[in-house]
C-alpha cells in the first residue's frame, strides 16, 4: 500500500505494543486508549501521520470508568497528529444497541481533562480522558 511506504513497522505484541504506546504518548493522547492484544503488528509513517495496527483478531474493551464498551478490528488504520487521531478506521463504540463506527479521537487543546470522540453518523461525545488511561 501506498500509505505504508516509508513506515518504520515493529511486529510481534511486546515491540508492537511498545510502538503504539509510544505513538500515543508522543502525540499527547492517553496511553489506554489501543487496549491491544495478540499485536501482529504496528506501523508509522512520519511523513504523513498514517499509523496501522494489525491484530490477530478482533478485542472488544469495557472502559469501566465511563461504562463504554469498544470494539478494535483486527486491522486499525488512521492519521495521527498532535492530541489527534482522524480519518480512523476499525474502532467502533457501543451507542445503545448500536455500533457506529469511530472516525477521530481528540484530546481538547487546551487542556480540559477531555476527549472527544466522533462517528460517521454524526455522533460525538465526550469523556474525561482518565477514563483512558493505561489499564482503565
Amino acid at each position: 500500500m501506498a500509505e505504508k511506504e516509508g513506515g518504520v513497522v515493529k511486529t510481534g505484541q511486546e515491540d508492537g505494543l511498545k510502538m503504539a504506546v509510544a505513538l500515543l504518548e508522543e502525540f499527547g493522547l492517553p496511553l489506554g486508549l489501543l487496549p491491544l492484544q495478540n499485536v501482529v503488528e504496528v506501523g508509522f509513517v512520519r511523513a504523513t501521520g498514517y499509523m496501522w495496527i494489525v491484530q490477530q483478531k478482533k478485542v472488544e474493551h469495557d472502559f469501566k470508568m465511563i461504562s463504554k464498551l469498544v470494539s478494535y478490528n483486527s486491522d486499525i488504520t488512521g492519521y495521527v497528529e498532535k492530541k489527534r487521531i482522524k480519518k480512523l478506521k476499525g474502532v467502533k463504540a457501543k451507542e445503545l444497541m448500536l455500533w457506529p463506527p469511530v472516525s477521530e479521537i481528540k484530546v481538547e487543546d487546551p487542556p480540559t481533562g477531555k476527549i472527544q470522540f466522533k462517528s460517521l453518523a454524526g455522533i460525538t461525545k465526550t469523556f474525561p480522558v482518565d477514563a483512558f488511561a493505561l489499564g482503565q
